[in-house]
């Protein structure tokens, strides 16, 4: 996912006013939230708010999209500055997106939504993938032919192994806890699914 930690955002006029519905949703919750309440929180008039959206849920998928896609920016970033310079693409990639699960599973916001609202989540599990899955397959999908090119990555339809990766860690952000007891620890769970993504991807 290197070429995501690249990718630099035009700040937007409106990030404001996300962090004002983040602060509410944090506060109260997603059901509790209003439009009216975001914009009492960023001090502007509701219609400025109704400008942007016309509804909670539509200004909801924003705030998820720049949650997740900045949750990820820097995960990638972090791991590139802490990889050694001697680690090949496959163990690259894999420790970015294990950070990337770490950084998910204690985000403040995802876990609020996860504790209180979780059919929010439902969603982009069942029926749809939203903006912030669609980048991420996006930025698998190219590393995934980098390595394949590097002859590191083995052959094989990049778009569907980078589907795969995306749909195997989803029980790692969402049902981890289920499978942590005195017997198996969150560790070593991650460990294997290390090991489970580095099997899928070497040759």
């Amino acid at each position: 996912m290197t070429s995501l930690s690249h990718k630099q955002e035009v700040a937007d006029p409106r990030d404001s006013y996300l962090d004002a519905a983040r602060a509410c949703i944090l506060d109260v919750g997603w059901r509790r939230t209003t439009l009216t309440e975001v914009a009492r929180r960023a001090g502007v008039s509701r219609m400025t708010i109704y400008r942007s959206w016309a509804d909670m849920p539509t200004l909801l998928a924003d705030l998820m999209t720049r949650e997740w896609a900045g949750l990820v920016a820097r995960s990638v970033a972090d791991e590139q500055e802490s990889a050694p310079a001697s680690e090949d693409l496959v163990d690259t990639l894999v420790a970015e997106v294990l950070r990337t699960i770490h950084a998910l599973r204690h985000n403040e916001l995802f876990v609020r939504i996860v504790e209180l609202d979780p059919d929010l989540v439902l969603p982009y599990l069942f029926h749809r993938r939203g903006r912030s899955q669609e980048l991420i397959v996006t930025m698998l999908t190219d590393e995934i032919v980098r390595g394949q090119a590097a002859g590191v990555v083995r052959t094989g339809p990049a778009p569907a192994m980078a589907r795969t990766l995306v749909l195997a860690v989803h029980g790692f952000v969402l049902s981890l806890h289920t499978m942590v007891d005195d017997t198996v620890g969150a560790a070593e769970l991650d460990g294997e699914l290390r090991h489970l993504l580095v099997r899928m991807l070497r040759p």
